[in-house]
């Protein structure tokens, strides 16, 4: 906490969440964080003070947040979204109860930041994690997709979610609830690519007008933003262009006890071929999930393979593991 003050004032050394390869950075940078995409290859990414305490700020204006308000820490200090409860907390005047590996019964607090997979665990058995989102005025959830299935039933345990959008290079979520944060222009360009704007956007990741390109698609829809997944994730299989993006979300709509993931492998015959983990589950949802990808999307959505796991292989603080999913059917 101490360190993150010192550098946000300018006050001491630029810090790194991880192991770093830059030997050098910007006067303007106080933080180098180490993220990597569903793509598995590293990207290191510096921030300046400036973009980290925009984003604290309009994030604690947006969630009315006052002086001596406290946050949890429920993420890994090595990702922007745990920073990001530090910094939160400094503007509000308090130190975050940190929650990692904590024992006992979880206090309450005024806000906190979790992602699906944990919103996912707190209502299908972690009580002590339920009670303790029930508790807070505001629940932030992001790094992954959030289904609507999932949103429903923390909003029907008493939950009061806001959804959030962002990466590391936008210094976390800057789109909450669909709606961007004060300070922050979003724009849909060419193919939906979402092109985010503002002070929280990381400095040399922005081209000459100020905008910076994601790796995401998506829509406006009645003036919000709606994420349709990434650019990247639509493959060619048998000669159809499938979302795997849309076979995750009609799985977690008709199937919302399990979590489950889509991805794709070359295929001889098909190109790519794509495969279908599921965590929990057995061999008998199988037929069941084919019928439900040719009814609603086609018969080139089916699985070509399945894999039963006992939890999904997940990178960073949230988002399935593509890559190691694509290196099981390699095993």
């Amino acid at each position: 906490m101490a360190r993150i003050a010192k550098a946000l004032a300018s006050d001491g050394p630029a810090l790194a969440l991880a192991p770093t390869k830059l030997e050098m950075v910007s006067e303007r940078t106080v933080l180098v964080v180490t993220t990597t995409g569903s793509s598995g290859i590293a990207k290191e990414i510096a921030l300046s003070a400036s973009a980290l305490l925009a984003s604290a700020k309009s994030s604690n204006a947006y969630l009315k947040a006052e002086f001596g308000n406290t946050w949890s820490l429920l993420l890994p200090l090595n990702h922007i979204a745990g920073i990001n409860v530090l910094i939160r907390s400094l503007e509000l005047g308090t130190h975050p109860i940190n929650l990692l590996g904590y024992e006992g019964k979880f206090p309450k607090v005024d806000f906190t930041a979790i992602v699906p997979t944990q919103l996912f665990r707190a209502l299908n058995g972690d009580t002590n994690l339920l009670e303790h989102l029930k508790s807070a005025r505001a629940v932030l959830v992001g790094g992954a997709a959030l289904t609507s299935e999932l949103r429903a039933q923390a909003t029907e345990a008493g939950i009061d979610l806001v959804e959030t959008y962002g990466s590391t290079e936008t210094s976390g979520g800057c789109v909450y609830n669909g709606t961007p944060l004060d300070g922050i222009e979003i724009k849909i360009g060419k193919d939906d690519q979402i092109a985010i704007k503002g002070k929280a956007v990381a400095d040399d990741l922005i081209d000459s007008d100020g905008w910076f390109y994601t790796s995401d698609a998506g829509h406006l829809e009645d003036g919000k933003l709606v994420i349709d997944g990434r650019i990247d994730d639509v493959v060619i299989t048998g000669g159809e262009n499938i979302s795997l993006a849309a076979i995750e979300r009609i799985l977690a709509a008709s199937f919302p006890q399990f979590q489950s993931a889509a991805f794709a492998v070359p295929d001889n015959e098909w190109g790519q071929a794509i495969h279908i983990a599921i965590a929990g589950g057995d061999s008998s949802l199988e037929s069941k999930i084919q019928s439900v990808l040719e009814r609603e999307i086609s018969s080139a959505a089916k699985a070509k393979g399945f894999h039963h796991l006992s939890e999904l292989p997940l990178i960073g603080i949230g988002k399935v593991d593509r890559v190691a999913l694509v290196g099981l059917v390699h095993e």
